[in-house]
């Protein structure tokens, strides 16, 4: 069984699932249904699949129509793929049932079981004037890397946020600039934020998404891992504790409703009814476009040892197969990517090129990409393994059960852990 010790493969849905209309342009946007049309023999011609089907599509419209722009030696053509069906779709066209692109956006828990199918190239001879791996934060570039050897050039890194609203906070005489840094005073402001005849609370439990970034983070943060010395490690204190916290705010504290539904916490969050709220950059529009008063900030350190925040990644990969005249190219792309991509960070998201993040001009684009970057140094990756998702499963249902209150941490986490153990023989 093949492992790692860096990236944890959640089953998250990292970008909206609304579709963006079909755009004009050199960068020759398509809906869906990208897989139909991969990358041509024309050396000069570039495409490019995304999965950027929500409101951060535009975002990369803009920096592949500047480049097409910038320059005429190459054209790169820009296709996004739902989401949703994203991977499906690479896997068709790996299965030769439509042509591969020259190069695909990839998260960051994705690259483990592509690289070692043989199906993403080392990029390893990519690197040189145009890209260097010191021009990218070194956890991004850990996050890239399998086995010590670099599969993608890193395009973010987008760990959990915490956010608030800052009128709830007001109103309960908290500081609407001062969010919560710790466990002691993350519930002393939920306690204050709460008033259940009212139906509002200071935090807002979810039982299903996005448990996947939430639970693993108060997991490291307690010191521990979800995998280590080769076994599944769910019965471990720091995870049992961790699921046991995260119980005590809807029983012990009250500070959460229960029997929460899926996206329950978002909806309570814009209707003013919930103060603190954790999620991903992605968010950013969402409230944006409500108009909600809200603050972004790192997470607090909700667990008992350090800081840590889990995260995953999005990364340029080339396939294995791509016609070998196209790597200058894809390389003079790429590194045109890291030194202009102001416009990713204008999604909410922080860019993991250093010319980007350490600019004057990201630290003033919005409220919310300086404060993705600031976990950078911190942010934790899950551990690659084979089948890690058939592991994640029984592990998210347990989490899901006992946040329902149909059973206990301990005896949830036992049988999830056996069942991931048989899952990884």
């Amino acid at each position: 069984m093949k492992k790692m010790n860096k990236r944890w493969s959640a089953l998250a849905v990292t970008c909206s699932a609304v579709l963006l209309t079909a755009c004009s342009g050199n960068s020759g946007v398509v809906e869906e249904g990208g897989g139909d049309s991969g990358g041509s023999g024309d050396s000069s011609e570039i495409t490019l699949w995304a999965p950027f089907s929500g409101p951060d599509g535009p975002f990369m419209k803009e920096i592949v129509d500047e480049y097409n722009e910038s320059q005429d030696e190459y054209t790169v053509n820009f296709q996004i793929v739902p989401q949703t069906e994203y991977y499906r779709t690479v896997d068709l066209a790996v299965n030769g049932e439509s042509n591969m692109p020259d190069v695909m956006v990839m998260h960051g828990d994705q690259m483990f079981t592509y690289a070692e199918k043989g199906i993403i190239r080392d990029l390893g001879d990519l690197m040189g004037e145009e890209i260097s791996v010191d021009e990218y934060h070194p956890n991004a570039i850990e996050g890239a890397s399998v086995d010590e050897a670099l599969y993608g050039v890193p395009l973010d890194i987008h760990p959990l946020l915490f956010y608030w609203n800052k009128d709830m906070f007001e109103a309960a005489g908290l500081d609407p600039e001062q969010p919560p840094t710790n466990r002691e005073e993350f519930i002393e402001y939920a306690q204050a934020l709460t008033n259940e005849d009212e139906n509002q609370f200071g935090y807002v439990v979810p039982t299903l998404w996005p448990q996947e970034f939430i639970f693993p983070t108060i997991v490291f943060q307690n010191g521990g891992e979800l995998y280590a010395d080769g076994e599944v490690q769910f019965t471990s204190d720091a995870v049992v504790e961790a699921l046991e916290f995260e119980r005590s705010l809807i029983d012990e504290y009250a500070v959460s409703p229960s029997d929460v539904q899926q996206d329950g916490e978002v909806t309570m969050f814009l209707q003013g009814r919930s103060g603190m709220h954790m999620n991903g950059p992605w968010m950013m529009k969402q409230w944006e476009d409500s108009g909600l008063n809200y603050g972004v900030a790192p997470v607090p350190q909700l667990g008992t040892e350090q800081e840590g925040v889990y995260a995953n990644s999005h990364n340029f990969v080339v396939p294995e197969s791509v016609d070998e005249a196209k790597l200058d190219g894809i390389t003079n792309f790429l590194g045109y990517v890291g030194d202009n991509a102001l416009a990713w960070a204008e999604s909410g998201q922080a860019p993991a090129s250093k010319a980007v993040y350490e600019s004057d001009e990201f630290q003033e684009v919005n409220a919310q990409s300086p404060e993705v970057a600031k976990q950078f140094d911190y942010v934790k990756f899950g551990p690659d393994v084979e089948n890690w998702g058939q592991a994640t499963s029984p592990l998210m249902e347990a989490v899901n059960e006992v946040l329902l209150g149909q059973k206990d941490a301990a005896e949830a986490l036992e049988e999830a852990q056996q069942k991931a153990a048989n899952a990884l023989e």
